[in-house]
């Protein structure tokens, strides 16, 4: 998808969303959303690519309690792409509202690598991890147990607790199963490389693909790398992973309702999660005012 996705809306007329309402709640809700949305598009350095019509819907669905089960948001991008760090702002922003008002299991995470499978015995005969990955491909679907993870992200979505496995990204390839405890949320999120590829893809209510230019991904992968002792296998591993995202990651942003850009400001990823939540406030703690 680098090099690839462009600016692909176009300018919103804030005016558009000025008329007045009835008193349904998810009228405002949806209202409110779309200007929102409106106006985060029309500012400059936007954190959005793309934004597909009908997600702003399926958010006010769920915010005015239309839809009533949990929603599960399911994030991708390639490596060094910014996903996590995005997830993790989205969690912590949400999770500082909570606790001020007291909201138990309001947000679950799910890691997408951690149901990469154990290849332990495989790092110890190579004699090192670096040996390994110059060997073994983790840079397709098939070297994680997608389907168990759909099966963890429906569990939840149908009120059960979960226990999660645990992958060791130190260099082990150890998989520990059963070992995270994972709770029914308002929201489950997940992210990773092959969140929205076919085998998982369906589980997620809201899809999001994160973008990023070849050279900022670069810079952030050979950071990763010299963390993780990659040494001289680094080139080999990023050659890989980017061949391979060509296949396997690129066209899962068609699968998006969002692309978000990798690349804007962490506080504006902030500020519009806290507008959204701000809104929540009004319906839901407040009594809003509906013209």
């Amino acid at each position: 998808m680098q090099n690839t996705i462009t600016k692909s809306y176009s300018k919103i007329n804030p005016n558009t969303f000025k008329h007045s309402v009835n008193n349904s709640l998810l009228e405002y809700i949806e209202l409110r959303l779309n200007k929102i949305f409106s106006d985060e598009i029309n500012s400059e350095n936007s954190i959005f690519v793309n934004v597909k019509p009908g997600i702003v819907h399926k958010m006010a669905l769920f915010l005015s309690n239309n839809i009533t089960r949990s929603c599960a948001v399911g994030i991708a991008g390639e490596t060094a792409s910014g996903k996590s760090t995005i997830a993790l702002d989205i969690i912590n922003t949400i999770q500082t509202f909570a606790q001020e008002y007291k909201i138990n299991n309001v947000i679950t995470r799910i890691n997408t690598d951690d149901y990469y499978y154990d290849r332990s015995d495989m790092v110890k005969q190579a004699g090192s991890f670096a040996e390994f990955a110059k060997h073994y491909d983790l840079d397709v679907p098939e070297a994680l147990e997608l389907e168990l993870m759909k099966k963890h992200i429906k569990s939840l979505l149908f009120g059960n607790t979960v226990y999660l496995p645990e992958y060791d990204m130190s260099g082990t390839a150890i998989r520990r199963n059963n070992v995270k405890l994972a709770v029914p949320s308002k929201i489950i999120i997940s992210e990773g490389l092959f969140t929205l590829t076919d085998k998982v893809v369906d589980a997620f209510d809201i899809k999001i693909y994160v973008d990023v230019s070849v050279s900022t991904q670069k810079d952030r992968f050979y950071k990763r790398a010299a963390e993780r002792g990659l040494g001289d296998s680094a080139d080999e591993v990023y050659e890989n992973a980017s061949s391979k995202a060509k296949t396997h990651i690129h066209p899962t942003a068609a699968k998006a309702d969002i692309i978000l850009s990798g690349e804007a400001d962490r506080a504006a990823y902030r500020e519009f999660i806290n507008k959204i939540i701000e809104l929540v406030e009004e319906v839901h703690f407040k009594t809003p005012v509906l013209c």
